[in-house]
């Protein structure tokens, strides 16, 4: 029962997360940062199985450090996204695959454009403006169909945000106690508290 979803502008992205660790009827945690910093401008956010979350997450994040301190670069977060795709049809076709869904948000350094990948746990992957996982998607994907426009502002972004709230908290069964909210530009990366935004 996992919430994850963001929204693309033109020059930054917003990733929200829920913060519950729920196993079957009980709610374990209520604290957990679901997403994982892969650089200073990408960030990945991860639902699905348990183990296999933080573990994906640690495989990915260490591989792409790797990469920047290999080539004194960063990845681009295509690159990112076509990378962690790649692993996981490797492991799709292994007798071990990864229960993961993925958001992959970042911004290109040299270009300051904004992306955000799509990717399930069977290595599909898209290039979207909006994109949800988990039984929350049925609700928000008509949200954002309605309310998003290109080259929206992030003060445009947060009210989208606020409207998804709002319906998962009137439609959704279940309720979900906090979110992580993490905005991406050409400045990095921070974080948001709810009633912030």
């Amino acid at each position: 029962m996992d919430a994850q979803f963001a929204i693309t502008g033109r020059d930054f992205v917003v990733s929200v997360t829920d913060k519950a660790i729920v196993h079957s009827i009980v709610r374990m945690k209520n604290n957990q940062d679901k997403t994982c910093r892969l650089s200073s401008h990408t960030l990945m956010s991860v639902t699905g199985e348990a183990g296999d979350t933080s573990n994906f997450a640690e495989y990915i994040q260490g591989n792409v450090r790797l990469y920047s301190v290999r080539n004194s670069q960063d990845m681009a977060p295509s690159e990112t996204a076509n990378f962690i795709r790649n692993e996981l049809a490797t492991a799709l076709r292994s007798r071990k695959p990864y229960q993961v869904n993925l958001l992959v948000a970042g911004v290109d350094r040299n270009s300051g454009e904004a992306s955000l990948y799509w990717i399930d746990y069977l290595a599909a992957m898209a290039k979207v403006p909006y994109a949800a996982h988990g039984y929350c998607a049925y609700f928000l994907y008509a949200v954002m169909d309605r309310e998003y426009t290109q080259n929206i502002t992030l003060e445009q972004a947060f009210v989208i945000i606020k409207k998804c709230f709002a319906v998962l908290k009137e439609r959704f069964m279940v309720d979900f106690p906090d979110f992580t909210i993490k905005v991406i530009d050409q400045s990095g990366t921070r974080e948001y508290a709810v009633a912030d935004i």
